[in-house]
C-alpha cells in the first residue's frame, strides 16, 4: 500500500462508507498494508494505523505533521487485544474498564515490548481505549489489529467530527476516510493514569464518576507551557491530548460568561473580523458580524457535539477573532470537556 504525503490531485484520498461491508473490508486490507485510515468513533474522527507497524506509525506523524514527541492512543477491540499492546493491566484499571469500557475513557498503561516507542513518544506508559462506535469495532476486527489512532486532522488545528473537516486537513495526505456521520460525542476521550490517578484530559467521562469508583482522589493533570510553539522542544509529554493549543482555531478566541459579558464585548470588537459563538437562548443583538448558530445552552450533549463544527466554521469564514460563552464549571462530563478545550483554546489570546 503507497502512502499518501501530499495533496496532489493525483493522490486523492478514497472515500469510504462505513455501511457498506465491501468498504470496512477494503479499510482493513489497507490497514494491514502499512497505510492510513481515518475512521469514526464515538468521540471524533481518528487517524488509525497499524500500532505495531513502526512504518505505518511513523507516517501518521508525517501525515499530521505532528511532532515525535506527541504520543498517540491504540485503539482495541478486545482483552485479547489489548495483551498485545500492554504488559500489565493494574486493578484500578480493571474496575474503569468494567465500568466505563467500550467507551470514551483512554487510560495510561505499562507498554509492551512489541510496541515501539514511536508510539508513546519515548515513555513506558501507552494509551489505550476501546471505542464504542461500531465502525472502529468492526473495523479493528477485521484488521486484526490494534489501531494507532490520534485525531484525523493536522497538527495544532481543531479536531474533526465530519469528514469533510478530515479532508479539509488530509485530503491526499492519507489513503481512505471511512463515512459514519457526524460523531456522536464531538470531544476526544478522557485521558487517565489509574495507578497515579491523574487527570490527563477532560472527556465523556468525568473525574467524579472515575473517584467513584475507585473510591480515591483524582488529580487534574496541569500544563502551563504551549508546547506546540516552535521554539519549545520537549523531549516528551507524558500524555496524549496535554498541548495547550491542541484544541485552537486559527482565530483568536475571546471567552466571556455572560449575556452581559457577551453585549459589552461586541461594542469594542470589530464586526467584519469577528464571529460569535451564539447558544440557542443568548443573543446578539444588532451584531453584524459572522455568526455559528451553537446548540441549546441547557443541552450539554448538543454543545460538545457542535463544538468543533463552530469554530472550524468560523475559521473558515476568515475571522481573526472568536467570541464564545463558556460554560460555568460543572459535575457534568461534557460540561468539563468544553471547558477544557475553550480554555485551552484562548490561553494564547
Amino acid at each position: 500500500m503507497k502512502i499518501a504525503t501530499s495533496s496532489s490531485s493525483a493522490q486523492r484520498t478514497l472515500h469510504l462508507q462505513a455501511d457498506q461491508p465491501s468498504d470496512i473490508d477494503k479499510a482493513a486490507k489497507i490497514l494491514q498494508d502499512g497505510g492510513l485510515v481515518a475512521m469514526p468513533t464515538e468521540t471524533v474522527y481518528g487517524l488509525a494505523a497499524n500500532a505495531l507497524d513502526e512504518t505505518a506509525v511513523a507516517a501518521i506523524f508525517a501525515a499530521k505533521k505532528r511532532p515525535s514527541w506527541d504520543p498517540l492512543i491504540v485503539h482495541v477491540s478486545d482483552m485479547a487485544m489489548l495483551s498485545r499492546v500492554v504488559r500489565e493491566v493494574p486493578t484500578a484499571a480493571l474496575m474503569l474498564m468494567e465500568k466505563f469500557w467500550p467507551g470514551p475513557l483512554t487510560l495510561l498503561l505499562p507498554r509492551h515490548p512489541n510496541l515501539s516507542h514511536t508510539v508513546t513518544a519515548g515513555r513506558e506508559l501507552v494509551g489505550v481505549r476501546m471505542p464504542a462506535h461500531k465502525t472502529p469495532q468492526e473495523l479493528i476486527r477485521r484488521a486484526g489489529l490494534p489501531l494507532a489512532a490520534p485525531s484525523a486532522n493536522l497538527f495544532g488545528h481543531v479536531s474533526p467530527t465530519t469528514v469533510a473537516h478530515v479532508l479539509a486537513d488530509l485530503n491526499g495526505r492519507i489513503d481512505a476516510v471511512l463515512d459514519a456521520g457526524p460523531s456522536e460525542i464531538g470531544v476526544e476521550s478522557t485521558v487517565l493514569d489509574p495507578v497515579a490517578r491523574v487527570l490527563y484530559r477532560q472527556g465523556g467521562v468525568s473525574r467524579g464518576q472515575i473517584e467513584a469508583v475507585l473510591g480515591k482522589p483524582v488529580t487534574v493533570y496541569h500544563r502551563r507551557e504551549d508546547v506546540t510553539k516552535p521554539a519549545a522542544k520537549p523531549e516528551s509529554l507524558p500524555s496524549p491530548g496535554v498541548g495547550i493549543r491542541h484544541y485552537a482555531p486559527k482565530a483568536n478566541v475571546m471567552l466571556v460568561h455572560t449575556q452581559a459579558d457577551m453585549d459589552d464585548l461586541l461594542l469594542h470588537v470589530t464586526p467584519e473580523h469577528t464571529g460569535v459563538m451564539l447558544p440557542r437562548g443568548w443573543k446578539a443583538s444588532g451584531w453584524s458580524g459572522k455568526v455559528f448558530g451553537w446548540e441549546s445552552w441547557n443541552d450539554p450533549t448538543a454543545l460538545a457535539r457542535t463544538l468543533y463544527t463552530g469554530l472550524r466554521t468560523l475559521d473558515e469564514k476568515g475571522v481573526r477573532t472568536i467570541v464564545c460563552p463558556l460554560p460555568a464549571s460543572s459535575e457534568e462530563p461534557l460540561v468539563e470537556a468544553i471547558r477544557d478545550r475553550l480554555l485551552k483554546a484562548a490561553r494564547d489570546a
